[in-house]
């Protein structure tokens, strides 16, 4: 199928402009109509996307289905995937229908809100599949404004405080970043990431690391170390990364559920994956250099974030930390830069996206029936909500890491990579996992367990068959990868492999060309 890759990526906000131009009116039935349009749109797209990991060859290391041509202005329209993007393609994909389908208990401006869900699927398509610099960050960038309306609009009390900390930390974030690639484009002549008809890419280009002089201060690794740097204060802010991770707290509690589940797993992704497609490949020095920072401010985010989940009293918030911890280990994984380092990253950001979603759709479960997200508020749920019980104590297990679950095998994989190189951030990683099942377990027995004394509980509702159908494929997938990693280990293995290949040879060279320098 010629323009795959075109027609996924904007059949969602085809829907969004079908959805604000043609459909009128905000009475009972027009909202119902809204919400079935963003439905069928993402599910259609979902279905469209499967196309795309049938036709995909995993042997293959190159750029695949390329879709490229002329753009205004002279730039470049270029769109493709790898083994280390096709697969967060199909998250995104996966994850849209079940945001829409938890969505059903909205009832304000629904046309707009689900317009706004569907045009950040299409910028989120677009940040995994661009292959030209400029393309890149007006997808990246162009993100935070519907996310910022849907935290601003649909929010809770605090919402625009929240929306305007997210909107400011993240732009921020990428000033630093959209500097550095002006200087990219200056140096190189060229803006495509790869897979450029005339041979000319930014991954071909080997940026200069002689020491240079910066208002008098001698910077190690030159260019590429600043131009790491630049890149770097972006993702940070998007995974989040300690300490630069204070927003996401504030943004899952202030978000409508749905938000919170986009946020948790697809958003944070783009850090992790511009790191992979960007910081090694282009910077191979720069991330070298700085790889110990790297680890150790993994390895206290982990630390630190468990511990301060271990005291909250909201269940959105908690579950926000456990985010930032579970973070940690895919930054351990991806500067580990080996095989397993960089598998278990890839694997623990897929996982994470089933499992914290589902997470936050349990917390909305809840909210929908009674409106608070305090934990003190709930006690003695499983009598009252068997199967309640049963899918959050399944995914909490998860959580933690249990065996049988994806989030084992993600944890493991980044453990043993950077077991490789760095023994005491292993085991300090390590801790994390001791600390994950003390806060899970801690949350799951004060809202689930014990007797149900609150008069306010005894009348409440358990899943119904629309959750259950919203939950049902996140429990498939988070047990079938949790027996089956192979499923994603061979679709991203042959990437991963040629990504270190590179990523080593770059720095050998440039360990040579500092011997010849020296004699």
């Amino acid at each position: 199928m010629d323009n795959l890759l075109s027609i996924v990526t904007f059949m969602p906000a085809l829907a969004a402009l079908i959805l604000l131009v043609f459909l009128r009116g905000d009475d009972e039935e027009a909202q119902r109509n809204a919400k079935w349009l963003g439905l069928i749109a993402t599910g259609s797209t979902f279905l469209v996307s499967l196309f795309i990991l049938a036709q995909f060859d995993p042997k293959d290391t190159g750029f695949q289905m390329v879709d490229e041509g002329a753009w205004i202005l002279g730039l470049s329209y270029r769109l493709g995937v790898d083994g280390i993007s096709v697969l967060f393609v199909m998250l995104t994909t996966f994850m849209m229908p079940l945001t829409i389908a938890a969505s059903w208990s909205i009832d304000t401006r629904v046309k707009e809100y689900m317009a706004a869900f569907l045009i950040l699927e299409t910028l989120m398509l677009g940040v995994f599949m661009a292959l030209d610099l400029v393309l890149f960050y007006l997808f990246f960038e162009a993100g935070l404004i519907p996310m910022f309306l849907i935290i601003g609009i649909w929010g809770g009390k605090e919402r625009v405080y929240a929306a305007f900390k997210f909107f400011l930390y993240t732009f921020l974030g990428s000033v630093l970043m959209l500097v550095a690639m002006v200087g990219m484009y200056v140096e190189t002549g060229t803006t495509c990431i790869a897979a450029c008809g005339e041979g000319v890419s930014l991954m071909s280009h080997s940026f200069s690391h002689a020491p240079m002089e910066v208002l008098g201060v001698t910077v190690v690794g030159g260019l590429q170390t600043l131009m790491f740097l630049a890149f770097f204060a972006s993702f940070a802010v998007k995974m989040p990364m300690w300490p630069v991770h204070t927003w996401l707290p504030d943004a899952h509690v202030q978000a409508p559920t749905a938000g919170s589940v986009v946020l948790a797993a697809i958003l944070l992704k783009m850090g992790g994956y511009g790191f992979l497609r960007f910081s090694l490949p282009m910077f191979p020095v720069g991330a070298d250099l700085l790889a110990p920072l790297v680890f150790w401010l993994s390895a206290i985010a982990i630390v630190y974030t468990s511990l301060v989940a271990l005291v909250q009293e909201d269940m959105k918030k908690l579950i926000a930390y456990s985010s930032v911890a579970h973070m940690g280990y895919v930054t351990l994984g991806i500067f580990a830069v080996n095989q397993q380092g960089i598998d278990g990253a890839i694997f623990q950001m897929l996982s994470h996206g089933f499992i914290s979603g589902a997470l936050f759709l349990c917390v909305g479960v809840v909210y929908d029936r009674m409106h608070t997200r305090e934990i003190r508020a709930y006690g003695g749920l499983v009598n009252r909500m068997p199967a309640y019980a049963l899918v959050f104590m399944f995914f909490t297990m998860a959580n933690v890491g249990l065996p049988g679950t994806s989030g084992f095998i993600g944890e493991f994989l980044t453990l043993v990579g950077i077991f490789q190189v760095n023994t005491w951030v292993a085991a300090v990683a390590t801790s994390g996992v001791i600390l994950s099942a003390a806060y899970a377990l801690w949350l799951y027995r004060r809202v689930v367990f014990g007797d149900l004394i609150k008069e306010s509980l005894k009348t409440i509702r358990d899943i119904s068959d629309r959750e259950r159908a919203i939950f049902t494929p996140l429990v498939v997938m988070t047990l079938l990868l949790g027996v089956y990693p192979s499923l994603v280990t061979d679709i991203i293995g042959a990437s991963v492999s040629a990504l270190i290949a590179e990523y080593q040879t770059a720095l050998a060279a440039a360990a040579d060309a500092v011997v010849v320098v020296a004699e």
